[in-house]
């Protein structure tokens, strides 16, 4: 009998003994698809404040499906006033839950039609960085001129992208 109470007992303290014990939850981003807002830096004129919101998904073969961009800021009276387009590849690395990987994204415009803006970068959890070019019209054209880096960042969710000097 008392062979029986102590295999019972040594059962029951198995059972509870995973009970009550802290656990800790990882908030790294996991996946790259999203909401992203992007924060262009270092441009003249009308490329020194672009900004804009973007929905994509990363297919499985790395290439991007996007389904939503809008200029927030910059570009919207000459260079991106409407109907802009984007596409463009992510490859994905997941290690410890943190998602890394390099990111082309091109973004044509709408109207008026003929400027495409160019962003190349790294992921590294919920944060993409890197630098841009911009071709295009007269006012739309910011890649070959002299003047500051021209980087971005962009940043996954609903909060504010604050820019990396």
């Amino acid at each position: 009998m008392k062979r029986f109470a102590v295999v019972a007992l040594l059962a029951l303290e198995l059972t509870l003994g995973g009970c009550g014990g802290s656990s800790t939850t990882n908030t790294a981003t996991t996946t790259a698809s999203g909401t992203w807002q992007a924060v262009l830096t270092g441009g003249v004129g009308e490329a020194a404040t672009l900004s804009f919101v973007t929905e994509f998904t990363v297919n499985g073969d790395g290439s991007l499906s996007v389904s939503n961009i809008e200029f927030i800021t910059g570009g919207t009276d000459s260079c991106f006033q409407s109907g802009a387009t984007a596409s463009g590849s992510l490859m994905v690395t997941t290690t410890n839950n943190i998602v890394t990987g390099p990111l082309s994204f091109t973004v044509q415009s709408g109207v008026p039609a003929g400027n495409t803006l160019t962003l190349t970068g790294t992921e590294n959890g919920s944060t993409i960085t890197g630098t841009w070019s911009l071709a295009g019209s007269a006012d739309c054209t910011d890649s070959g001129t002299a003047g500051p880096t021209r980087s971005f960042t962009m940043c996954q969710g609903s909060g504010t992208c604050t820019p990396t000097s």
